[in-house]
């Protein structure tokens, strides 16, 4: 697998006629962005004084203008980057993908399935709505692996019956084989409780989390102080957290710096990382030839697809059968 300077150097090289005529597109988007921005809070200021002086600023009206506004606006944004955010998956991801590995398929319309979402139960709450894209598949040093952004969210009511939408989850969601045979659940979440209340409040927090099966304790005090274990078979659990796996993802974590969620269910890991984001869409007020702003590409696909050899995916050392 090339490494990330390798990659640095393709980004750079390889595909510089293609950042540079994207570069050429954004800074157009930007300079209409402006324009267009301008002229809509020229407009919105008109609408809002004249509301303000036929009903008043706190008038039910005013929050509607508002929510329009904004609703306008965004449709209005995504309408304008459609364009040049397909052009740049289709010119600069692509390639980027293919250079870490040829055989791996990416479609940045699809997304990994919902059904291998929940069924890595790292995330309790019902599904009312789910999307995402960016979706990648293939064999990486001949382990099946896939991943795309997913946006998880659920549906609740106020007082009033409004609707309101929740974020479950957002990020980075990946499902690879796994190279130990087990039969029960083991889920690794971010330690919250511990961060919040110390060890010994939270301890007693996590054991009572009726939503989870057992608490699994484990002889690692640096992993505990960051992950809190969950499984059906504590056994299979210690099986599988040995202590190089248990330090290869505590490194996979101060690498990602985002929340990491992982889970071993019917002999596939789930990773889950909380970005809060899409992670592939181009950057439109930063430009595409920033070091800091290409590196945010380059590492994030190196870390994901290298999950594979940071976590050991690729060594055959136990039986399967």
């Amino acid at each position: 697998m090339k490494s990330i300077s390798e990659l640095t150097d393709f980004y750079y090289k390889e595909l510089y006629p293609s950042l540079n005529e994207l570069e050429t597109a954004r800074k157009q988007i930007v300079s209409h962005l402006k324009w267009y921005g301008s002229m809509g809070i020229v407009v919105f200021i008109i609408v809002a004084l004249w509301m303000e002086k036929n009903f008043g600023l706190f008038h039910p009206l005013m929050m509607g203008v508002v929510i329009g506004f904004i609703a306008i606006a965004s449709i209005a944004y995504r309408f304008m980057i459609s364009g040049y955010a397909k052009d740049f998956k289709a010119k600069i991801i692509t390639p980027l993908i293919h250079a870490i590995d040829p055989h791996l398929l990416y479609n940045p319309e699809f997304v990994i399935s919902q059904h291998l979402f929940e069924r890595s139960d790292l995330f309790k709450h019902a599904i009312d709505r789910y999307s995402g894209n960016d979706y990648v598949k293939g064999l990486v040093e001949g382990v099946p692996l896939e991943f795309s952004d997913v946006h998880a969210e659920y549906q609740t009511r106020d007082s009033k019956g409004r609707t309101q939408w929740h974020t479950l989850f957002r990020g980075l969601f990946l499902v690879a084989e796994f190279n130990k045979h087990f039969k029960a659940k083991t889920v690794v979440l971010p330690d919250q409780a511990e961060k919040t209340f110390g060890s010994l409040i939270g301890g007693w927090l996590q054991s009572i989390n009726f939503t989870r099966e057992g608490l699994v304790r484990l002889d690692d005090p640096e992993f505990e102080k960051h992950f809190v274990v969950y499984g059906s078979d504590h056994i299979e659990a210690r099986y599988i957290l040995t202590h190089s796996m248990m330090k290869r993802i505590l490194d996979f974590q101060r690498r990602v710096s985002h929340p990491l969620f992982v889970s071993f269910v019917h002999n596939h890991i789930h990773v889950s990382i909380g970005t809060g984001k899409d992670l592939f869409e181009p950057a439109v007020f930063t430009s595409l030839l920033d070091y800091k702003q290409a590196m945010e590409y380059v590492n994030t696909l190196q870390n994901t697809i290298g999950l594979v050899e940071e976590l050991k995916l690729n060594e055959k050392l136990w039986s399967k059968s």
